[in-house]
Parts: C-alpha cells; sequence; structure tokens
C-alpha cells in the first residue's frame, strides 16, 4: 500500500511541476506531428481538434489539479484532495491567464521596438514618414508569426489592434501622433508614445525622424535588456521558492516510504487534519509572499 501511496504522491507531484513550468515536451510533439503530417484528415478528426483546443483554451493545465486530487482522493480514500482541487483550479487558471498576459506583453513590446527600428531604416532610405510607416507595418504582417527575424515576423504586431487606425492616418493625412497614442493604451505597447512625439517633433518642427527613431530604439533596447537582466538576477530566488514549495510532497513520499501511511494520518484523523488545514494555509501565504517579492522587485 505505500508503494502505490507513493506513485500517487509522485504522480500529483509531476503534475503540479507541469502546471508551473508552462509548456511541457507533450505538447511541443504534438505541434511537431501536425507541421510534418499532411493536412486535411477526416472530419472527425477536425472537430476532435477544434474540441480540444477550445477546452485547452477555457481549462488549461490546471486541469491536473482535479487529475491529481482525485487520485490522491482514491488512494487516500477521501474527497478532500479532490475538493482541494477543484477549489484550487480558478486559482491556477488566473496564475495562467496572468502569465500569458505577461507573455503577450513582453511580445508587443519586442514588436515596438522592432517597428521604430524598421521605420528608422525606412526613413533613412528616403521614403515620407507615412509611407515609411505603411511599409513597414505592411512587411511585418506579410511575414507571418513563423518568421524569426525583428524586421519581418513581429512588426506588424507592434501596433495591435489600432493598426488599422494608424495606418489610416498615416495614409490620409490623420492625426498620426493620436492614433499611436491611442494604440499605445494596450499592455506592452507603451514605447508607441515615444514614436508619438518623434513623429509630432518631426512634421512641427522639421526635426530628423530617423535620429530620433534610432534613439528611441536604443532606449527601448535599453530598458528591455535590463529588465531581462533582472529577470536572471531573479531566477534562482524564484526558484528556490518554488523548490521549497515542494518539500511537503517531499515529506509525504518519505513518510510513504517508511510505511507511516501520511495520507490516512493526514484525512482521517483529527490532527492531522488539522495540521493538514494550517500546514496548506502556510504554504499558500508563503508561496504567494514569496511572488509578491519578486513581481515588486520586477516592478510588476
Amino acid at each position: 500500500m505505500s508503494a502505490v501511496v507513493a506513485c500517487g504522491a509522485v504522480l500529483c507531484a509531476g503534475g503540479s511541476v507541469w502546471l508551473l513550468g508552462g509548456r511541457v515536451r507533450a505538447v511541443r510533439g504534438l505541434r511537431r506531428a501536425r507541421t510534418l503530417l499532411p493536412a486535411g484528415g477526416p472530419a472527425w478528426e477536425s472537430w476532435w481538434r477544434r474540441a480540444t483546443t477550445r477546452v485547452r483554451g477555457r481549462v488549461g493545465h490546471e486541469a491536473w489539479l482535479l487529475v491529481g486530487g482525485a487520485v490522491i482522493g482514491l488512494l487516500g480514500e477521501s474527497v478532500l484532495p479532490l475538493v482541494a482541487g477543484a477549489v484550487g483550479m480558478p486559482l491556477a487558471g488566473r496564475a495562467r491567464r496572468a502569465g500569458e498576459a505577461a507573455r503577450a506583453r513582453e511580445r508587443r513590446a519586442d514588436a515596438v521596438i522592432a517597428l521604430c527600428g524598421t521605420l528608422a531604416g525606412e526613413v533613412r532610405a528616403g521614403r515620407q514618414p507615412g509611407q515609411a510607416l505603411r511599409t513597414a507595418a505592411e512587411v511585418g504582417s506579410e511575414a507571418g508569426p513563423g518568421v524569426g527575424s525583428e524586421s519581418g515576423g513581429v512588426v506588424g504586431r507592434g501596433l495591435g489592434g489600432a493598426r488599422a487606425g494608424v495606418l489610416a492616418a498615416a495614409r490620409f493625412g490623420g492625426d498620426v501622433p493620436g492614433a499611436l497614442r491611442e494604440a499605445a493604451r494596450a499592455p506592452g505597447a507603451e514605447g508607441l508614445l515615444g514614436l508619438a512625439a518623434c513623429w509630432r517633433v518631426a512634421v512641427d518642427r522639421g526635426a530628423g525622424l530617423a535620429a530620433g527613431l534610432e534613439r528611441l530604439e536604443g532606449a527601448l533596447r535599453a530598458e528591455r535588456d535590463q529588465r531581462a537582466d533582472l529577470r536572471a538576477q531573479l531566477a534562482g530566488a524564484r526558484s528556490t521558492a518554488l523548490m521549497l514549495a515542494g518539500l511537503p510532497v517531499l515529506g509525504l513520499l518519505m513518510g510513504a516510504a517508511l510505511g507511516a501511511e501520511p495520507l490516512r494520518v493526514l484525512l482521517h484523523t483529527g490532527a492531522g487534519l488539522g495540521c493538514l488545514v494550517v500546514g496548506g494555509l502556510f504554504e499558500g501565504v508563503g508561496v504567494w509572499w514569496a511572488l509578491r517579492i519578486m513581481r515588486k522587485a520586477e516592478g510588476r
């Protein structure tokens, strides 16, 4: 029985690591298989793909919490782990969506930097500002997301959903700085405020737009590199916090290996339930506090 309990605890720990780690090799292998296999399969295959994509978009990897809770509940003959997994799913979903938003914000910031560099190059080549802006945005959109270079795959995403309004203003002589300021409201696109200021100065005072864009690109790159260095310095602290958060799972494994039946003690005795509740509260508060400190250090 102790070996079965140990296997269940290992399965739960593996699901938690998958949840905290982000993408896994199985997802990469699935995407690789989709690129290698020919398109256009049976109707049920396309239906299944749409259904699984919709479920993954709404649920995500936090479903492993429910699976792990069910497994531990079966092993411990208690419904409490299943209830805990169901309660933890919304919190895990919120953390997943926050991570996705942060990654989208970083990608948009990179796109703004690439847009400034491409626009400066077009202006240096002799194009008018409006034509240069349209060319830079169209080059980014035609290259598509599969292109890895900054001047191709990500340039068109710098303007985000306001791309049509900005290009219309540039094409028909509208308020381009105002359209850029509107686009800068999107998270990660704050650098467009600098682009709007450079555009305003170049139009009103006849200053060199290319020189201002190059200085703006350098400043945005320096800020991005500073954030990347800070994240690299905090990576050790984040790994330590996650490792400490997993120590209770290691304690359960050691107890199961020694034959102490920790699940029975925690789920079927008064003292065990009290320890489980208090320990879970301390665990949650500790992880929240550590992540809060790191978010403050990153300036988020």
